[in-house]
């Protein structure tokens, strides 16, 4: 099958690769980029350290400003983040059997509804797969029994989220994108958890 994650670098989007490889199904790491910044780095970098094949999905930089545009003016962050999430889902799910990401039961954004998962499958005949049934505690627990992971505060440099390349976009505009996003730690995976190779010998 012809399959791919959206891909950030960081736990759920690398468990949901996991997953799916575990069940036979061989995934794409997918980074979107628009060409503002390559934040697309740290994801081929883990995506590397956990030996899955990575690609940077190319799209237009009319869906970053629009995005950009609706954060100005809603002056919050979610609804922007949400449109380049369901764009990124639209333009992977024009060249994959399945698409999938790393998106949980807590979430708030990005996510789709299931309205919206339902008319992608109906309209483009695809698979569409999330981590839906499960909470951050669950994620956390699996994430840490299988990768190696390093918790930092959330830079360009080390960062693949649409987050980056929108908060740029947001300062050549003239607005402070801290305004917007508050200061925040991510997790990002760096390799296999050793304990775990060690026991599987």
């Amino acid at each position: 099958m012809n399959a791919c994650v959206l891909y950030s670098g960081g736990k759920d989007s690398s468990l949901a690769a996991v997953m799916l490889q575990r069940l036979g199904i061989q995934p794409e790491l997918v980074t979107v980029n628009f060409g503002i910044h390559d934040s697309w780095k740290p994801a081929s970098d883990a995506a590397a350290s956990l030996g899955f094949p990575h690609r940077v999905l190319k799209l237009g930089d009319e869906i970053l400003r629009d995005a950009a545009e609706t954060i100005i003016n809603d002056g919050f962050p979610n609804n922007g983040i949400k449109h380049i999430h369901r764009m990124a889902v639209e333009a992977a799910a024009t060249e994959y059997d399945m698409v999938a990401d790393g998106t949980r039961r807590d979430d708030r954004t990005p996510k789709l509804t299931r309205d919206e998962i339902q008319s992608l499958e109906d309209r483009l005949n695809i698979e569409y797969v999330n981590l839906d049934g499960l909470g951050h505690r669950t994620v956390n627990r699996l994430a840490s029994m299988l990768f190696s992971l390093r918790r930092e505060r959330s830079s360009i440099d080390n960062s693949s989220d649409y987050e980056v390349e929108v908060r740029l976009l947001l300062e050549e505009m003239g607005h402070s994108s801290e305004s917007f996003f508050p200061v925040h730690f991510q997790t990002r995976v760096t390799g296999w958890n050793t304990k775990m190779k060690e026991d599987a010998k």
